[in-house]
């Protein structure tokens, strides 16, 4: 068998352009050593990511230290395990949330925002907090206070569903991590649901993906958010009949693997 020729001059610039696996050459009928642990790597640092712990104390504490009080609730996931095995679970309440909730509300107000754990808690870990300082001071500009904050484990996007119902609120901004690709086991999304309440689907729903190291910064998505939450607060819609256009770059999307 012949010994493969090296990458051409294109392969290796749209290498450096992309964290994508292009132009890995082979050893033989396989891989490089090189290319393969890569993979190897990258597929255990995405499965550590599913598992890593959610740490919903330290992201209670940062919140609080915004100025903020979050209240900590749960799904009826009770552990990881049923959290992958029974997505419906982590779209509902457990019945001690449902009884801790109505406690917290003194009165109703505009905006909610839930971080909630996701398929990535490394990437909530890692990221929610200091987007939310991000987006507090475009909301401020805005003049849209943050009225609730609640961080929730065994999370998935529906989930802020009921959360906002209970709520009152006008507008939900769900944070919560994403499902963990090779190239970024830490990505989190924002999910934004203006009249949230049981029962809608995902094009009801905006999305602002992508937010982590090598994708969308903090200020960057707080730029996309705050013009959807304002926009979407004055329109009375979100979802498909709410396109991006605050201009702060392309990633937007109308769907998620986590609902």
């Amino acid at each position: 068998m012949k010994t493969p020729a090296p990458p051409s001059g294109s392969l290796t610039r749209l290498r450096e352009l992309t964290p994508a696996r292009v132009g890995l050459g082979r050893t033989g009928a396989s891989l490089p050593t090189a290319a393969l642990l890569g993979f190897t790597l990258d597929h255990a640092r995405a499965r550590d990511a599913v598992h890593t712990a959610f740490d919903h104390a330290g992201l209670a504490a940062g919140l609080s230290g915004l100025g903020l009080q979050p209240v900590l609730l749960s799904s009826q996931a009770r552990n990881r395990r049923d959290y992958l095995r029974r997505p419906d679970l982590g779209r509902m309440l457990d019945p001690a949330s449902r009884d801790l909730l109505p406690a917290h509300i003194i009165r109703p107000h505009q905006l909610a925002i839930v971080i909630g754990d996701g398929l990535s808690p490394a990437a909530v870990n890692v990221h929610a907090v200091e987007l939310v300082r991000h987006l507090a001071a475009r909301l401020t500009e805005a003049g849209i206070p943050i009225g609730h904050a609640v961080v929730a484990s065994g999370a998935r996007v529906a989930l802020g569903d009921e959360i906002g119902a209970m709520l009152g609120a006008c507008m939900m901004v769900m944070l919560i991590g994403e499902r963990p690709g090779l190239s970024a086991p830490d990505s989190l999304g924002v999910y934004l649901t203006y009249a949230p309440r049981i029962g809608l689907t995902d094009a009801e729903r905006n999305c602002v993906s992508n937010i982590h190291g090598a994708g969308l910064s903090y200020d960057e998505a707080a730029v996309k958010i705050a013009w959807l939450v304002r926009e979407g607060l004055a329109r009375r819609i979100t979802g498909v009949a709410l396109k991006d256009e605050s201009g702060g770059g392309a990633a937007q999307r109308i769907a998620t693997d986590q609902s």
